[in-house]
């Protein structure tokens, strides 16, 4: 007793040290340092360095000695740690501790929305209230000794604090978890400078999309740049922007694909960001180490599912269920990779499953070493504090914590956490053990005993009562320091949960008592003393067993497969062969392929060491090309706030794992235009891509493509059929058809002032990425494919173009085409129409089925199109019926969806037939490839079979053999009483402009909102 009164009295001592003399103190002076000695302990000094029965010297906050032997002078209180050990106190690299919450904005389109274009701030600050490099989280800091329990319960003593709000997120602090005051804690007052893709609170409409957020983000960095040059302005936002470029820089991201598309900014700009993740790298390892940059992952893996029902487990999909298996091996796939990563509590709903999640990724092959590495050192560089945190040395901050045992150990328990030099007592050491039975003792709780089992580290509970009264009920623990929190339900007995808060009052015998509340809300007081030990159960040596878990799938959804397949040498002996060139269609022809490329077409070809098919009573056609698609894209296919949005690239948002890409696979496709929305009257740039199943986003991408870029006219881009109420103030601009002819004439009226403005030799004119997008059209770099349904609109952008200087290269949908094919021949103008659509809105009231071949016959390059990722799945019997309106040859008509539609994007040179050097992307069907019954047999792009319909049977049953696997795996789990989580029901995904009903798209803030699909 003796003993605890001096070390208390030590402790308040040393408090008054640490006041700083700024700070004036009512009463006198005492200032004594803080003097300890920690001897006998193993002394864990780093990751790499432990030291047995060592000495812990710490003197005025910080750690004067450590090593063996080590004489303790005179004045330090001595404390025995014989049996324990210190390690260094840990650090979370990413909360928000210490920052108040924002008030969260819903965002929405419906009622009386009213756009805010420009920022409402006041103040000199940028236009976008999502970009906010100004907010500093040091200036609105609080310590919280509240929100600080949980983390320094786990053993933490030190965090990264940001805001977490917006695009640009201003910096970050670093600061210790005591209680002293906010001066005192501050570690680094600007640790990090912060960024996402989420704009957060921000009340500017723009961005609504992931690639609108990726284009603010790249335009800020040149805007930045510029600003540095400049001196015509003041903006508070681009000066910090600016300022804090030289610190650390953090960026959020919610997957691997997000890693990917900020790591492309990264490298355009000369960056290297610490990416934050939600901790899915192991999907792709090798792309994640390619980025050359560390990590902050979390140990929140996915709860089970409860899929005991059938009927529930249909709800989960194969990606969830992989999800949940692997994401534990996360950490040590990242460590195996050489990838360096700190570990965070960011994402835990409930801190006290922190050490229970770090040991499950411990048991699936994270070494000790490196988590450890990855909670103290790791984090401590990325902070800039190494020089104060992360080891035991001398000079350093004296902020470690003691504990039972091997840190890692199951059972093992932090007894305390030294904060700076300050005692937080986690559990009292000379309370080692609460097992035991117990007698409870409670005029509410008659008869009642409690065993208190499991280990230290995981207390379970059991409660029971004897005799007429007799019940068995199952409860849980958790403890902090002295104090005790029992929970249980004693079914109908009363029914109801009790709840018993409590301390410990004596250690011989130990008793708890306290208060609790009973299920009708009234208080009692209760107590608990030890009666007996439990049962020893006899000790088995842990033998540690290797978690078998299933391969990594790539794309990871549905249908993804463990190895990517690989190009074949292949000869198609005897097949009809749609050549979609001069030579027509050939009968019972060869076709050679090799290396990716058509190597030979003719008779009786040789065939080598090539595989060989025989394709008799088969079709054999090119590849089909889609000329107008929404497939594979993240976070919206739209970013319709603004009239012109040239500067949005959908080729920064490609979603490699839409299930879109392998069902059309299985109905021909290789080739589509990704394109933006309709919402504007200029909206993105396109991407051409190839569907190579299972590859990285840019690897999608067909090489030395030209670019193209969207345009639209009609109802959507003047929100007449948004569902905003007529006469809501402050709409976006434009709201007639006349709008819209003028928003091109500005628009290219800006352009060429630009181009000519940036030409002269020595002006310093700010790069603006969306007009560089208008300067490519008019330098013929960049072409144009746009949106159309009217004869008066499309005559329009003709003569507009025929004024400004620039074609349009396609009408797309230009479904009164037949009305102006004359006019679009005489510009060499293309055509991609749909087959046979009509009557689903007004402006195609006057369409016809017979346009397609109209156009055709007038000379137009003619194509289908799909606009839509389940027709997609059948072009082949879209171009069919060109057969039946307008008598087409089935030649010609097969060439709506293969060469035409690869004239019109300028890659006719390498797809859209079958010839000589071409790209070896064909389709080997069972039957006429215009005819319902024919079925895609194999699909090749490069000389790749992403599609076969063989093995995907064989797929199909491996992948619900998976399933089953996985699905009894997480049964067992809850029979062993893991947490489990209800199955929910999943919408399905949709990225096409075609829908004409409600879909549910980012708005950018991390919400989603029911905004009017604006296409069709």
């Amino acid at each position: 007793m003796k003993k605890t009164l001096l070390l208390c009295f030590a402790l308040f001592m040393a408090h008054l040290l640490y006041a700083q003399d700024t700070f004036p103190v009512n009463g006198t002076w005492d200032i004594r340092p803080g003097q300890y000695a920690f001897t006998n302990a193993t002394i864990v000094v780093n990751a790499d360095q432990t030291i047995a029965n060592g000495t812990l010297l710490i003197k005025d906050r910080k750690i004067e000695a450590v090593g063996a032997g080590i004489a303790i002078p005179k004045g330090y209180v001595t404390i025995d740690l014989k049996g324990k050990h210190i390690y260094p106190g840990l650090i979370d690299a990413y909360t928000t501790y210490g920052i108040p919450d924002e008030p969260r904005k819903e965002f929405s389109r419906r009622g009386s929305y009213t756009p805010v274009y420009t920022t409402t701030k006041p103040g000199a600050y940028g236009w976008n209230e999502a970009i906010k490099p100004e907010m500093n989280a040091k200036a609105i800091f609080h310590a919280d000794a509240s929100k600080a329990e949980d983390l320094k319960k786990n053993g933490f003593g030190a965090v990264q604090s940001l805001i977490h709000d917006g695009i640009a997120r201003g910096t970050s602090v670093a600061v210790t978890l005591g209680d002293e005051r906010d001066n005192e804690v501050m570690l680094n007052d600007e640790a990090a400078a912060h960024y996402s893709f989420n704009k957060g609170t921000a009340a500017t409409d723009y961005p609504s999309s992931l690639m609108g957020s990726i284009a603010l983000i790249r335009q800020t960095y040149y805007d930045a740049q510029w600003y540095k040059t400049q001196n015509e302005e003041y903006n508070i936002s681009l000066a910090e922007f600016n300022r804090t470029q030289n610190i650390p820089q953090v960026f959020e991201v919610s997957d691997a694909l997000g890693v990917m598309r900020a790591d492309k900014i990264a490298k355009e700009f000369g960056k290297q960001y610490i990416f934050k993740t939600d901790g899915d790298e192991y999907r792709r390892l090798d792309a994640m180490k390619n980025t050359g940059s560390s990590f902050i992952i979390p140990v929140n893996f996915p709860e089970a599912y409860d899929v005991e029902d059938p009927m529930d487990a249909r709800k989960v999909s194969y990606a969830q269920l992989k999800d949940w298996e692997l994401a534990p091996t996360n950490p040590a796939a990242m460590e195996k990779a050489g990838i360096k990563f700190a570990i965070t509590t960011y994402g835990l709903q409930n801190g006290r499953d922190f050490w229970p999640n770090l040991r499950t990724a411990i048991d699936n092959g994270l070494s000790e070493k490196q988590a450890l590495s990855s909670l103290t050192t790791i984090p401590a560089q990325m902070l800039g504090v190494a020089d104060k945190l992360g080891s035991i040395e001398k000079g350093k901050l004296a902020s470690f914590i003691i504990t039972s045992d091997d840190l890692f150990k199951k059972d093992d328990i932090i007894y305390e956490n030294w904060i700076e030099g300050r005692q937080y007592i986690v559990t009292r050491m000379n309370v080692n053990d609460l097992r035991g039975n117990y007698t409870i003792a409670s005029d509410a709780l008659p008869g009642l005993t409690m065993k208190i089992g499991g280990t230290p580290g995981e207390y379970d509970v059991n409660l029971s009562r004897t005799g007429a009264d007799s019940v068995k009920a199952k409860g849980t623990i958790t403890r902090s320091g002295d104090i005790v929190s029992i929970y249980f339900d004693l079914k109908n007995k009363p029914e109801g949960s009790i709840r018993l808060n409590g301390y410990i009052t004596s250690l011989s015998p130990l008793t708890f008592s306290g208060n609790g509340i009973m299920p009708d809300g009234s208080a009692i007081k209760w107590s608990a003393t030890y009666a007996s030990a439990v049962a020893a159960e006899p000790a088995h040596p842990e033998e540690k067993k290797e978690i078998e878990v299933g391969p990594v799938i790539y794309p990871f959804v549905a249908y993804g497969n463990a190895q990517l397949p690989v190009a074949e040498t292949v000869l198609f002996k005897n097949a009809t062969v749609w050549t979609s060139e001069k030579e027509g269609i050939l009968q019972n022809a060869d076709v050679l392929i090799e290396n990716g490329k058509i190597k030979a077409v003719g008779k009786n070809l040789a065939a080598g060491n090539a595989k060989v098919i025989d394709a008799t009573g088969k079709h054999l056609s090119p590849g089909i090309v889609d000329e107008h698609s929404h497939i594979a894209v993240s976070g919206s296919v739209n970013e319709g706030t603004q009239a012109v949005t040239a500067e949005v690239r959908i080729g920064d948002v490609l979603n490699p794992e839409d299930i879109s890409l392998y069902r059309q696979l299985a109905g021909g496709v290789t080739t589509s235009h990704i394109l933006h929305g309709s919402a504007n009257p200029i909206g993105g740039q396109t991407m051409l891509i190839k569907h190579r199943w299972g590859v990285l986003p840019d690897q999608m991408k067909f090489e030395g493509a030209d670019g193209f870029i969207k345009f639209a006219l009609g109802e959507n881009v003047k929100q007449t059929n948004w569902g905003i109420p007529e006469g809501t103030p402050n709409m976006r601009f434009p709201q007639t058809r006349m709008g819209v002819e003028q928003v091109y004439m500005d628009e290219f009226t800006r352009a060429k002032e630009y181009k000519a403005a940036r030409s002269v030799k020595g002006s310093n004119v700010r790069r603006d990425l969306e007009l560089d997008a208008i300067v490519e059209i008019l330098d013929k770099k960049r072409f144009i494919t746009c949106h159309s349904y009217l004869q008066s609109e499309i005559n329009m952008l003709m003569k507009v173009g025929d004024t400004m200087g620039f074609k349009v290269n396609t009408f797309t949908h230009i479904l009164e085409g037949y009305k102006v094919a004359d006019k679009m021949k005489a510009r060499g103008i293309a055509g991609s129409t749909f087959s046979d659509w009509w009557a689903y809105k007004m402006e195609v009231s006057e369409a016809i089925p017979y346009n397609g071949a109209l156009m055709h016959d007038m000379g137009i390059v003619t194509a289908f199109n799909s606009d839509d990722d389940e027709m997609a799945r059948r072009l082949n019997q879209e171009a069919g019926k060109a057969v039946t309106y307008g008598h087409m040859s089935e030649e010609e008509a097969l060439k709506l969806v293969t060469i035409n539609p690869a004239i019109m994007l300028h890659v006719d040179n390498k797809v859209g037939s079958i010839k000589v050097g071409k790209d070896a992307d064909l389709v080997l069907w069972s039957a006429d490839p215009l005819s319902i019954y024919a079925v895609a047999e194999k699909t090749y792009v490069d000389g790749i079979p992403y599609w076969d319909i063989d093995k995907d049977a064989a797929n199909q049953k491996a992948m619900k053999d998976d399933e089953a696997r996985i699905i009894q795996k997480m049964i067992a789990a809850k029979n062993k009483g893991a947490v489990t989580q209800k199955p929910k029901g999943r919408r399905p995904h949709k990225n096409d402009e075609a829908a004409e009903d409600d879909e549910y798209v980012s708005d950018g803030t991390g919400q989603t909102s029911a905004t009017q699909t604006v296409n069709q």
